[in-house]
């Protein structure tokens, strides 16, 4: 296409947010929703819509967002621009810069030959080795953010290793395959382990009046069959939806050990990163035992590794990246919860009850699951959805005569592997978005097709296994 055409095209593309949100905004108000609700959910799906057509950026998206939803006095300034205070905002941020000191020392280097010696024939084996990694550390992580502080730095030393880039058009893909196999290991291994996120036990205590008792063995035992599928069969349905391009590298795991021998001992900053690293992730584990806040944890180490000129003032000064991770998330995080609170979400479950009278439970079942995990669109964190739908969609299910168990832990499960989605699914997913390996339409197509696929693997494989352990 010639620049010539693509111009009128790219002003329509930018122009049909606008048309929707307006369309939203002068459709008559629903009854039992407030014009604040109403309109924030004309501005909200506008920038989401902007984002998936790839009409704007998703921090042009967002800024335009909160900003028309304070200047037509939507949503109060304060409660608008709140994001910019979250804990699990700040986490994300700090985790970006802790990341950088990682491979800046040379232990993120360290880390990925020693992974690349074990695993390392095919790239394919270090996919695998990203899921494996994470399933067996997660149960300690109450925060699938934190465990993505620990996993990031070390799939980004792979991807460096192997010689991608994000400015390397044929090299970038091998870095954008590791970067969303760590998106997608995330997700998955949050639904495996009760402990493993905190919406998890959110939704634990919200089941008890349906008569389900959950406890760690139970938690893993029905999830064991369907989310085991999905970590075994996941690395390779997105080696062939994501082709990494290089392939083999039979000859890794030798020169990796040469290359570590060539290292010799740790040196002074790798040193100062480990211990202070591990002194994070320990800090993480305890969190919910010592009464700790991960943010706070978080901010300590960084301050450490700046007190110690592992990180100094100037390495921060280029991290232009983790400014616009910042700002996008901070405002569609805010935005997310207060369609919540004014009652936008609590009028979606109220319409579905009264849709879904007289139908039969499996068809009421499959359609409150597949709305469920669609709805996160409208959502940039796990736990805020659980608390606005969760008791809502249980509700409507018990009622249409779908078992209480069944339908617990299909929105259980459902409430991690969703957070694929979109970039802005989870915030653990945030600090592989901001590496600049994967584009925001690769991160919509392939959240999309992860997402389904977990969805359909439950749908066949999880719903005869929990009718059998759980029901």
């Amino acid at each position: 296409m010639t620049a010539a055409a693509s111009g009128p095209l790219r002003l329509v593309k930018q122009a049909l947010p606008f048309a929707l949100a307006l369309g939203i905004w002068f459709t008559p108000i629903p009854s039992g929703l407030t014009s604040e609700a109403w309109h924030l959910f004309a501005i909200f799906s506008a920038a989401i819509f902007s984002v998936i057509l790839n009409a704007f950026p998703l921090l042009t998206s967002s800024l335009i967002a909160v900003a028309a939803v304070v200047l037509t006095g939507t949503v109060d300034p304060g409660k608008a621009f709140a994001g910019f205070a979250n804990a699990s905002v700040l986490l994300v941020v700090v985790a970006f810069l802790v990341a950088s000191a990682v491979v800046k020392s040379g232990l993120g280097r360290r880390i990925s030959l020693f992974v690349v010696s074990l695993f390392g024939r095919s790239t394919l084996g270090l996919g695998y080795s990203i899921f494996l990694t994470d399933a067996l550390i997660a149960p300690a992580f109450p925060s699938n953010t934190a465990r993505g502080g620990v996993l990031y730095p070390i799939i980004l030393s792979l991807a460096q290793s192997a010689g991608s880039t994000p400015g390397d058009a044929t090299k970038r893909r091998l870095g954008g395959y590791l970067m969303f196999c760590g998106i997608a290991s995330l997700s998955v291994s949050s639904a495996l382990w009760l402990t493993a996120t905190s919406a998890n036990a959110i939704g634990v205590s919200l089941v008890g009046q349906y008569g389900v008792k959950i406890e760690f063995g139970s938690w893993f035992l029905a999830a064991s069959v369907p989310l085991l599928t999905m970590i075994l069969v996941l690395p390779l349905i997105l080696y062939h939806l994501f082709p990494p391009g290089v392939t083999d590298t039979r000859d890794a795991p030798a020169a990796a050990r040469k290359e570590l021998q060539t290292m010799g001992p740790l040196t002074r900053d790798e040193w100062i990163v480990a211990v202070t690293f591990a002194f994070m992730v320990t800090g993480w584990v305890m969190a919910g035992t010592l009464n700790l806040s991960l943010t706070a944890v978080a901010f300590a180490g960084l301050g450490v590794l700046l007190a110690t000129n592992v990180l100094t003032l100037e390495d921060i000064n280029v991290e232009g990246g983790t400014l616009v991770t910042f700002l996008w998330l901070a405002v569609l995080f805010a935005l997310s919860g207060q369609l919540n609170e004014l009652g936008f979400m609590g009028y979606v479950g109220g319409q579905l009850t009264a849709l879904l009278g007289g139908i039969s439970w499996p068809i009421a079942y499959v359609v409150l699951l597949v709305l469920y995990v669609l709805m996160h669109y409208m959502f940039v964190s796990q736990s805020a959805q659980v608390l606005a739908l969760f008791a809502v969609f249980l509700d409507v299910a018990v009622r249409a005569g779908v078992p209480a168990p069944l339908m617990v832990f299909a929105l259980l499960f459902a409430s991690s592997y969703f957070s694929t989605i979109t970039p802005q699914g989870g915030s653990q997913n945030v600090i592989f978005v901001g590496s600049g390996y994967l584009t925001q339409g690769e991160l919509y197509r392939l959240g999309f097709l992860t997402t389904a696929f977990c969805l359909l693997v439950f749908l066949v494989i999880g719903t005869p296994w929990l009718l059998f352990v759980a029901v």
